[in-house]
C-alpha cells in the first residue's frame, strides 16, 4: 500500500487527511499500515478522533507570568544534574581505587540519569523560551522512547545495585568471586536489554493508531501513559496492558530489592559488634536513600496521573520525577560516602 492509498483509507475511516500528513512519518509508515486497519468492515468510531501530525505539551503552558522564573529555575537544575552526575563518572574513572563492582553500578547510573534528564528536560526548556507547546509526531514517539529507556534503566540499575549490596554483606568471602567483571557487565547489558523491550512495547500500544482523540498533553514530555490515553482504540486493553507491564517492570524490581535487603538487615543484625553494625548499615545507606526518592517520586507521578489532575500540578510531579531525583543523586552519593568525596575533591584540585 503506497502512502498515496493510505492517506485516502484515512479519510474512508472518518479522519481528516489534511492533518494528516505521511512525510515525516516514513520510518513508521510499514507499522502504522499494520496497526491501523484491524477493524472490521463496516467499523465506526463513536468518538471524534482525529489524525495528527503533532502534540501539544501543555504542562506549564497556562503559567504564563511564571515563564521567566520557570526558565532560569529548570535551566540551572539542569545544569546541576548533568554536571553533577558527571563529575561523579570522571571521579570514580580517574580514581584507580574505586574500580569495583559498587562504583561501576553507579557510574552507570549516573549515566541514566543524565539520559533520563536531557531527553525530557531541554526541550521543556526551549518550549518555555519560546512560548511554544508543539512536538511532532515522530519527534513525541523518538522523547517517550529515550525517556523510557533511561528511566526504565534507572530502576533495574536500582535492583542490580541492591544484588550487589546483598552479596558484599551477606557473603563477602565470596564477594569477587560472584561480582565479577563479566558478571557485572551482563547485569548492565540485562538492564539494557529489559528497557529495550519495554520502550519496544510501548511504542507498538501507541503505534497501533494514528488518529486520536485529542492533541494535548498535560505534561511537559510525552509520558506513555498519556499518549495511550489519548488513542482512539479500546480503553480497556490499554488499562490491561498498562497495570501488566507496571507489574512486571515495577513490581519485580521492588521486590528484589526488599529482598536483597530483608537479607541484608537479617545478616547485619547478627553482627555482633556496634560498629561493625554501623559500618554495614553505613555501605547500603546511600543506595536506600536513592531507591525511597527514586519510587516515591514515580509513585506521586502514578498517583497524579491515576486521579487526573490539572497539567499544572501533574507536571509539576513528573518534575520532582524527571528532575530533581536525578539531581540530588549525585548529592546524597558523595555526602555519604568518604571515598567517593575524596576522589572528587582530588579530581577538582587536579583541573584546578
Amino acid at each position: 500500500m503506497s502512502p498515496k492509498h493510505f492517506t485516502e483509507d484515512l479519510v474512508a475511516f472518518g479522519c481528516d487527511h489534511r492533518q494528516f500528513s505521511v512525510q515525516g512519518h516514513e520510518p513508521f509508515f510499514p507499522i502504522l499500515m499494520l496497526f491501523s486497519f484491524q477493524r472490521f468492515p463496516g467499523y465506526t468510531e463513536t468518538q471524534n478522533i482525529t489524525c495528527v501530525a503533532e502534540f501539544h505539551l501543555m504542562g506549564f503552558s497556562e503559567m504564563t507570568e511564571l515563564q521567566p522564573f520557570l526558565f532560569g529555575l529548570f535551566l540551572s537544575m539542569y545544569l546541576v544534574t548533568v554536571l553533577g552526575n558527571l563529575l561523579i563518572i570522571l571521579a570514580v574513572a580517574s580514581d584507580s581505587h574505586l574500580h569495583t563492582p559498587m562504583y561501576f553500578f553507579l557510574c552507570n547510573l549516573s549515566l541514566a540519569d543524565v539520559g533520563f534528564t536531557s531527553t525530557t528536560v531541554p526541550k521543556m526548556i526551549v518550549d518555555i523560551h519560546t512560548h511554544s507547546t508543539a512536538i511532532s509526531y515522530v519527534g513525541c514517539l523518538t522523547q517517550m522512547s529515550l525517556s523510557i529507556i533511561c528511566g526504565c534503566m534507572d530502576a533495574l540499575l536500582l535492583t542490580v545495585m541492591a544484588y550487589d549490596r546483598f552479596v558484599a554483606i551477606c557473603h563477602p568471602l565470596h564477594y569477587q568471586a560472584i561480582m565479577n567483571p563479566g558478571r557485572c557487565g551482563f547485569l548492565v547489558l540485562v538492564s539494557f536489554g529489559g528497557s529495550l523491550l519495554y520502550s519496544l512495547l510501548q511504542n507498538l500500544m501507541v503505534l497501533r493508531n494514528s488518529c486520536f482523540k485529542k492533541v494535548e498533553i498535560s505534561n511537559f514530555f510525552c509520558e506513555p501513559t498519556q499518549l495511550l490515553s489519548l488513542t482512539s482504540s479500546d480503553s480497556f486493553t490499554n488499562d490491561v496492558f498498562t497495570y501488566l507491564v507496571g507489574i512486571i517492570y515495577g513490581f519485580l524490581p521492588i521486590t528484589g530489592i526488599l529482598l536483597s535487603y530483608y537479607k541484608v538487615v537479617s545478616s547485619i543484625l547478627r553482627i555482633p559488634s556496634a560498629d561493625g553494625k554501623y559500618k554495614a548499615f553505613s555501605t547500603c545507606g546511600s543506595h536506600v536513600s536513592v531507591v525511597c526518592l527514586f519510587y516515591g517520586t514515580g509513585l506521586g507521578v502514578y498517583l497524579s496521573s491515576t486521579f487526573s489532575l490539572s497539567p499544572g500540578q501533574g507536571a509539576w510531579a513528573s518534575v520532582v520525577y524527571t528532575l530533581v531525583t536525578p539531581m540530588l543523586n549525585p548529592f546524597i552519593y558523595s555526602l555519604r560516602n568518604r571515598d567517593l568525596k575524596r576522589a572528587i575533591q582530588k579530581l577538582l584540585s587536579n583541573t584546578a
